[in-house]
C-alpha cells in the first residue's frame, strides 16, 4: 500500500505543478480543477482495477482536454505527466494493450499539437521516439514477468517432486523396516519364546538354579527383542527433533532463512506419535506455503509452552502489501491437521506478516 500512496502523491505533485502554469487563466479555472480532481480520482483507481487499460487512455484525455480547453506552449509539466503515466502502464499493461494506449496517446497527443501548440513537431518528434522506446520497455517487462511466471512453476514443481521423492523414499524405508520388524517378530522371538517354554518344562522335572538363570536370560533376551521391534515400527524421527531436520532440508534445498526459536519448557513436552505427525505436518505445509506466496525468504518459527501445558506453535512470514487468500490444498489440510490432533489453528495476516498459529493439546501420560 505504500508504494502506491507514494506513486499517488508524486502524480499529483506533478498534475499540481501542470495546473499552476494555468492560474492566469482565471476564467476557466474552475473548470479546469474539476477535470483534475477527476484525473487524480481514476487514477487512484488505477491499483484496484483488474483492467486499467481504459483508466489510462480517461487520463491522457483529460490531460488533453485541460491542454485543449487552455493551451500553453512549451509546458514541461504535460511532457512529465505524460512520462510518468508511460512508466506506469510499462509495467501494468500487456504488449497488445501497451501498443494501442500508445497509439491512442500520440493520435490525440498529433491532434493537440498541430491545432493548438503552434505546429511544435519537434517534440511530437521526441514524443514519438519516446513511445517506440517505451514499447521496446514493454515488452521486455512483459517478458521478464513471463520467465520469472515460468521460474516459480518449475520450482514450484521441482519442490513437489522433491517432496514426493523423499515420502516414496521414506515410505520405502519404513515399509523394509515393518518387514525386518516382523521377521524378528516371527522367528527370534518365536523361538525364545518356545526356548522359554521348554526350560520351564526341564526346571519343572528337575529344579536347578542354572534352570533358573537360562529362564531370566531369555526372559531379559525376548524383552529386549520386543523393544527393538517397537522400535523398528515406530518413525525414524519424533517430535521436535523431526521440526530441526526438515528445517536444515528445506533451507540447504531452498535457500531460505528460517528462524527458529523454542521457549522454555518446550523441549520437556512429550508428544504421542499422532501429535508428533500433526506438529511435523503442520510446520511443512506452513513453510511450504511461505516459500511459494511470500515475497521475503525469511520464515519465523516459534514453539512454546502455554500456561496448561499445551504445546503453541507459530509460523510468519513477511509481505509486501496484504492481499486476500483463499484456503488452498495446503493451508485446509493445515486445519485438518491440527483439528484431528484435538488442537487448534488460526491462519490471518496483517499488514506486513502472513501467520499460521495455534496449539496442540498434549495428552495425559505423555508430559511428566
Amino acid at each position: 500500500m505504500k508504494p502506491f500512496i507514494i506513486r499517488l502523491l508524486v502524480f499529483a505533485v506533478l498534475w499540481a505543478g501542470y495546473l499552476y502554469e494555468h492560474f492566469q487563466h482565471a476564467s476557466k479555472l474552475p473548470l479546469l480543477l474539476f477535470i483534475s480532481a477527476c484525473a487524480i480520482g481514476v487514477y487512484f483507481f488505477l491499483s484496484i482495477t483488474k483492467h486499467p487499460f481504459f483508466l489510462f487512455i480517461l487520463i491522457d484525455f483529460l490531460i488533453l482536454l485541460e491542454e485543449w480547453l487552455s493551451p500553453l506552449p512549451k509546458n514541461m509539466y504535460v511532457l512529465l505527466l505524460f512520462l510518468y503515466l508511460y512508466v506506469e502502464a510499462i509495467f501494468q499493461l500487456s504488449i497488445k494493450k501497451f501498443r494501442l494506449f500508445t497509439a491512442v496517446t500520440f493520435l490525440f497527443s498529433a491532434i493537440v499539437t498541430l491545432l493548438f501548440q503552434n505546429k511544435e513537431v519537434e517534440w511530437l518528434i521526441a514524443f514519438a521516439i519516446f513511445s517506440a522506446i517505451s514499447i521496446v520497455l514493454n515488452e521486455y517487462v512483459y517478458e521478464r514477468e513471463e520467465q520469472q511466471e515460468m521460474y516459480e512453476r518449475l520450482l514450484g514443481e521441482y519442490r513437489r517432486l522433491k517432496r514426493l521423492n523423499y515420502e516414496t523414499e521414506r515410505s520405502a524405508r519404513l515399509e523394509e523396516r515393518t518387514r525386518i520388524a516382523r521377521d524378528i517378530h516371527d522367528s527370534v522371538g518365536h523361538k525364545l519364546t518356545a526356548l522359554l517354554m521348554q526350560l520351564e518344562m526341564l526346571s519343572i522335572c528337575e529344579p536347578k538354579d542354572e534352570y533358573e538363570q537360562l529362564k531370566m536370560l531369555v526372559r531379559d533376551s525376548l524383552e529386549e527383542t520386543r523393544q527393538a521391534v517397537k522400535a523398528l515400527q515406530t518413525e525414524e524421527i519424533e517430535g521436535i527433533s523431526s521440526v530441526l531436520q526438515l528445517i536444515r532440508k528445506l533451507e540447504s534445498e531452498s535457500h531460505i532463512m528460517v528462524h527458529f526459536t523454542t521457549k522454555q519448557g518446550v523441549l520437556t513436552v512429550k508428544l504421542s506419535n499422532e501429535q508428533n505427525i500433526a506438529l511435523y505436518r503442520v510446520i511443512q505445509e506452513a513453510l511450504t506455503n511461505a516459500m511459494r506466496h511470500a515475497q521475503s525468504r525469511e520464515i519465523f518459527v516459534t514453539l512454546g509452552k502455554s500456561a496448561i501445558g499445551d504445546l503453541e506453535f507459530s509460523i510468519k512470514n513477511r509481505i509486501a502489501e496484504p492481499k486476500p487468500f483463499q484456503f488452498g490444498f495446503g493451508l485446509t489440510n493445515i486445519q485438518k491437521r491440527v483439528k484431528g490432533a484435538g488442537g487448534t489453528v488460526h491462519i490471518f495476516q496483517t499488514d506486513c506478516e502472513f501467520i499460521v498459529q495455534g496449539t496442540i493439546p498434549v495428552k495425559e501420560g505423555f508430559n511428566d
